[in-house]
């Protein structure tokens, strides 16, 4: 075998013809669920798709850049709430969805000066309390929030014969692919390669010429515009907004979701996005077991998998394609 002298010469590893021939055939799956899947599930699969956005995003800032981050209920209430008043002013849904990831970058930007002085807890305790403090301007502010009634957002209508439930489930599939395919360009790409640099050493990555201020608030400000995108997808969903749904349990969750499914791993994000909102179905009768089951994951994750489901996934493939030479 020749010498490997490249990045995508590695992927070859892993990645061969019947990777992509799988990703087809789950792609056709998802396309052609709702045709024989119960509506109570079309929903939920909806959910992970726009849950899965806001992972990819936390992960690039965790994962990939190394920036940890508790302020991410902040930026999704930002994202959610910019929506619902765009929309309720007549602007387009597609214009509406980029001004709230743009909303929240533009925060997210602000929150990342910290992150040029600040490193480990410090950072985590600063982002928590932006988290904190937009939570508490948004119960404050009846103009911003609609009040105790809340802020009503206007759903989509049914498109092309499908119903509501199904109207939805395109939408946020075709968004979440869309994301899911800018993902992994960026990381590809000199930017995710500078993100990558930065976690590792940043010292190192600075004197390779790599601006640890630029890329920093970058990585901050895309990590937020990706969960910008996610609160107006969800409010885009559920049709109704207050912000009692955008406490630190959104950000734990979205913490869970990185970690159980995989540091610096798209396929991860999926994964973990899929965990966070399935364990609660399963759960459904005895949620008081959610936190115990989402705490348990984190505690075996970190002893005996630390790179995830994604990673296990991995080693998995790996076993298969060497065996009988294992």
């Amino acid at each position: 075998m020749d010498l490997i002298e490249s990045y995508k010469e590695e992927l070859r590893l892993v990645r061969k013809f019947w990777t992509g021939f799988w990703i087809v055939l789950l792609l056709l799956a998802l396309i052609f669920l709702p045709w024989y899947g119960k509506e109570h599930w079309v929903y939920i699969l909806t959910l992970v798709f726009i849950f899965s956005i806001g992972v990819q995003g936390q992960n690039l800032l965790i994962g990939y850049t190394g920036q940890i981050s508790f302020g991410q209920a902040g930026f999704l209430a930002l994202g959610a709430f910019s929506f619902g008043h765009l929309l309720r002013m007549g602007v387009p849904v597609a214009v509406s969805l980029l001004c709230a990831g743009l909303v929240a970058a533009l925060f997210g930007l602000l929150v990342g000066f910290p992150s040029l002085r600040l490193k480990g807890p410090y950072l985590s305790i600063a982002t928590l309390g932006f988290g904190i403090a937009v939570y508490q301007v948004f119960v404050n502010s009846e103009i911003l929030s609609g009040g105790r009634m809340g802020l009503t957002v206007q759903k989509l209508p049914a498109l092309f014969g499908l119903s509501q439930t199904n109207t939805y489930y395109y939408f946020n599939l075709i968004v979440a692919v869309f994301f899911t395919i800018a993902s992994y360009n960026l990381i590809s790409s000199f930017l995710g390669r500078a993100f990558i640099a930065i976690r590792d050493n940043d010292i190192s990555a600075e004197a390779m010429g790599v601006n640890l201020t630029v890329y920093k608030l970058l990585a901050f400000a895309i990590s937020s515009f990706y969960t910008g995108v996610q609160g107006g997808l969800y409010a885009l969903l559920l049709g109704y907004l207050e912000p009692n749904m955008f406490t630190f349990l959104e950000t734990i969750s979205l913490f869970v979701a990185v970690i159980v499914g995989g540091l610096a791993s798209v396929e991860g994000s999926i994964l973990g996005a899929a965990f966070v909102i399935l364990v609660p179905q399963v759960f459904s009768n005895a949620k008081h077991l959610v936190p115990v089951v989402f705490g348990t994951a984190i505690i075996l994750i970190l002893i005996f998998e630390p790179l995830g489901l994604s990673g296990r996934w991995m080693k998995i493939r790996l076993y298969f394609r060497m065996w009988p030479f294992r």
